[in-house]
């Protein structure tokens, strides 16, 4: 049995409402000392929380209770519904730490969740996921998990692979009464997880950039069209344009969401070589550091006078091998249009991708382009997200299941194949939960704010 614990689960600043959780054995027992009705479980009370010195009036709340284990913790747990001012929280949060609570630890309601087997440790870290999530698309994949979706495929693929174990240590422990496994069936079942697993992983550069997103840099020389462009995605004047050299001379930075990838767009100065002042310098050094530390390059030059060779230098800049996008400006002047299929060599200098920022001629075709530079044409939407612990997992188990599947085209001995089957079986355990370590527990929770 666990201890009490509480925490504020709202943004301690003010607000309308700000949320006080407790979970434990002696929640219901504190709550009854300090809210001046008799709790009834099952509704929603209405009342004062009270002073325990001289029963002042603090506040005037709503109190939730719920009975274990119909909660998110399978504890009893109450939430307390305040109004939104700072002192009157933490007022009536140190009157639950005074009445026999402590503070809880970064997501320890989660993980009393996850303990109590309300949630495995893939819904758990979906949570965290949910809140954390930058775009619609990310929510949307996470709230999937959340629901057990990611939790049901490895639960799938475990079903099978103990059926099959069973099978193989029945035929090895009663050799007179249960027949040798036929390989073909051993063959069926590994190859079957093998091709799941495979697939999952074909997705999992995607799904760490639509938990992480990426970064874009606009790159070219002065007045080549950097900040219309910059604008011009973001669809709002964010950036100062005019026609004189040099007007960006720090970078800008907004967010923006490319089909479900959350990106930090950045402006960069215009750089160029020669006689400029102290302050532009600076901008030029910075432009350097984010173009080399950018997921992608937008190179940009200046479609009524064509590619330059001042143009070519500044996107050899990166000292790193970058994605690159070449885009012509100035569509508007120049009126050429995007006659040219992609090649399999992408965009590039001679095939650049058209646009003009005054029309938003091609806008939406670099949108589509970014994506697939970033993610690629054929990702298949798995309806769930995987982290790099999930990835890993996954991977340890793959490279078993293919060991067992060798052994098994060899028909080696049976009792060899099942301790790879084993081994594998524990990897895709580490997924849930059910094969963890306090270690990693503490790792995955540290992440989370206190209050969830």
């Amino acid at each position: 049995m666990f201890d009490t614990i509480c925490a504020v689960a709202t943004p301690l600043s003010a607000g309308s409402i700000g949320i006080i959780r407790i979970s434990g054995e002696k929640s219901f027992e504190i709550i009854s000392k300090i809210f001046d009705r008799k709790i009834q479980i099952g509704m929603i009370n209405h009342g004062w929380i009270l002073n325990n010195k001289n029963n002042e009036k603090l506040d005037e709340v709503i109190v939730l209770p719920f009975k274990n284990p119909k909660s998110f913790t399978g504890e009893d747990v109450i939430e307390i519904q305040t109004h939104g001012s700072p002192v009157i929280i933490r007022e009536i949060l140190n009157l639950v730490l005074k009445n026999g609570a402590r503070l809880a630890s970064r997501g320890e309601f989660t993980k009393r969740a996850f303990l109590n087997h309300k949630i495995d440790l893939s819904q758990a870290e979906a949570v965290l996921d949910l809140i954390n999530a930058k775009t619609s698309k990310t929510a949307s994949l996470a709230a999937n998990n959340l629901s057990g979706t990611l939790k049901n495929e490895i639960n799938n693929m475990r079903e099978n692979l103990i059926e099959i174990l069973a099978k193989i240590t029945a035929s090895l422990d009663f050799p007179e009464d249960v027949a040798e496994v036929e390989y073909a069936e051993i063959l069926a079942v590994l190859e079957k997880a093998q091709t799941k697993i495979e697939k999952i992983l074909q997705n999992a550069r995607c799904h760490n950039v639509l938990r992480e997103g990426i970064q874009i840099a606009i790159a070219g020389c002065p007045n080549v069209g950097k900040s219309s462009l910059f604008n011009a995605l973001l669809n709002i004047q964010r950036a100062i344009v005019t026609d004189i050299a040099g007007t960006t001379r720090d970078t800008i930075t907004e967010n923006i969401d490319i089909d479900g990838i959350s990106a930090t767009l950045i402006d960069t100065a215009g750089i160029r070589e020669g006689d400029i002042d102290k302050v532009e310098k600076i901008g030029v050094e910075n432009s350097k550091s984010v173009i080399d530390n950018s997921d992608i390059i937008l190179c940009l030059f200046d479609g009524s006078k064509g590619l330059q060779k001042e143009d070519t230098e500044v996107f050899q800049l990166s000292e790193t091998l970058k994605k690159r996008l070449y885009i012509e400006t100035k569509q508007d002047i120049t009126g050429k249009t995007q006659q040219m299929q992609e090649t399999n060599a992408g965009y590039t200098a001679e095939n650049p991708i058209i646009i003009s920022s005054k029309t938003m001629y091609g806008i939406e075709n670099l949108k589509k382009a970014i994506f697939n530079e970033i993610i690629g044409s054929n990702v298949e939407d798995s309806g769930f997200l995987t982290n790099q612990r999930h990835q890993e997992a996954l991977r340890k188990a793959l490279e078993h299941i293919e060991i067992a599947k060798n052994a098994a085209q060899q028909e080696e001995l049976q009792d060899l194949i099942s301790i790879d089957i084993k081994s594998a079986l524990l990897s895709l355990g580490e997924i849930s939960g059910e094969v963890v370590n306090d270690e990693v527990l503490d790792h995955i929770f540290e992440s989370f704010c206190i209050g969830k």
